[in-house]
């Protein structure tokens, strides 16, 4: 693939990604990411023959990678495994909040909507997922409950990310990151 089709292929998991996260999967129509791609209809069926689950997928991998990666320079500046989950907590909250409240999870969205629903998608989520568990359990290392206090540490944050977006509002943020710190101490 040449530069060109590069640049639209990455210009279309841009809008796609913008799409989904403000919006859920429902909201990335095909219309919907040419439109906020500017790329033409012909490039979409190109770049992903599977259609719209292939487009979604790749979107969450995409914005799980980079979440994944903020979360790996997070770890690298972090002196503990309790100041890295606060960073965490942090660097997602102020994503929220700059936002407008509209960007909490890229994965949550369609994990609701469609992973009971969709086998391409319901993957693409787990491997999000297993991978930002995997972090935080390397964060964990040494601790003989490391594997369930990733889980349980992911699931809060996903959930307080849910409070905090339908409260619109740190408050549950903030709240489990008390907890959190708490219970790394």
């Amino acid at each position: 693939m040449g530069q060109k089709g590069t640049a639209t292929r990455a210009r279309i998991l841009t809008a796609t990604q913008e799409l989904v996260e403000t919006g859920g999967y429902f909201s990335a129509g095909l219309n919907q990411v040419i439109a906020a791609s500017g790329a033409p209809r012909g490039s979409l069926y190109f770049h992903f023959p599977d259609g719209k689950d292939q487009l979604v997928g790749e979107s969450i991998r995409r914005a799980g990678q980079a979440m994944g990666d903020a979360f790996a320079d997070l770890a690298e500046s972090s002196a503990s495994a309790a100041e890295f989950v606060e960073g965490v907590l942090r660097h997602l909250a102020d994503r929220l909040e700059e936002s407008g409240w509209q960007k909490g999870c890229p994965v949550a969205t369609v994990a609701l909507e469609m992973a009971g629903a969709s086998d391409p998608l319901q993957q693409a989520c787990s491997e999000v997922y297993t991978s930002w568990a995997a972090a935080l359990r390397a964060r964990l290392e040494g601790r003989p409950d490391a594997d369930d206090l990733a889980v349980t540490i992911l699931a809060l944050i996903e959930g307080a990310l849910l409070l905090a977006k339908a409260h619109r509002s740190r408050e549950p943020l903030d709240r489990v990151t008390g907890q959190l710190r708490a219970l790394l101490r």
